[in-house]
């Protein structure tokens, strides 16, 4: 019988290194993004979704949600393969901070550095935490912190 499961591509718990860095493919957020999200999670901020408003603000134009950047950031550090296949569970944000906005338009990617790790061997792998730091096409960072995540151990 042909085994059709998925390769896991990711890093195992003890391959985690403080000090290791990831960088993402870049993502350029787009209206539909904004749209989509504002249906999604029904957060339909004049400052997301209505041009004519925007232009009264500072921003002087809409701006995407915070959430929907951390979200987009989440699928391009997936998308690195590093997490794929050995990431048992997301476990907390820290220290988030939106920095800058995120226009349509605009190209972002995240930095990312280990920071630290902790092993729970009764848990099957260990914590890694992941700092963050999202950056536009001017290579501006527009929001940071980090992510905790628990990673399976070398089976």
């Amino acid at each position: 019988m042909e085994n059709n499961s998925p390769s896991k591509r990711g890093l195992y718990f003890e391959e985690f290194e403080t000090g290791i860095n990831f960088t993402t493919a870049g993502r350029t957020v787009t209206e539909a993004d904004i749209v989509s999200f504002a249906g999604l999670s029904g957060d339909y901020n004049w400052i997301h979704t209505d041009a004519e408003f925007a232009k009264t603000t500072p921003f002087e134009k809409r701006v995407a949600h915070g959430l929907l950047i951390l979200s987009i950031v989440s699928g391009l550090a997936n998308q690195t393969g590093f997490l794929e296949g050995t990431v048992l569970a997301f476990r907390e944000i820290k220290k988030w901070k939106f920095s800058r906005p995120v226009f349509i338009g605009d190209t972002v990617h995240a930095d990312i550095e280990v920071v630290e790790t902790k092993a729970f061997p009764r848990l099957g792998g260990g914590t890694v935490e992941l700092e963050f730091k999202v950056k536009n096409q001017d290579g501006e960072i527009t929001m940071k912190g980090t992510w905790n995540a628990l990673i399976q151990s070398r089976p």
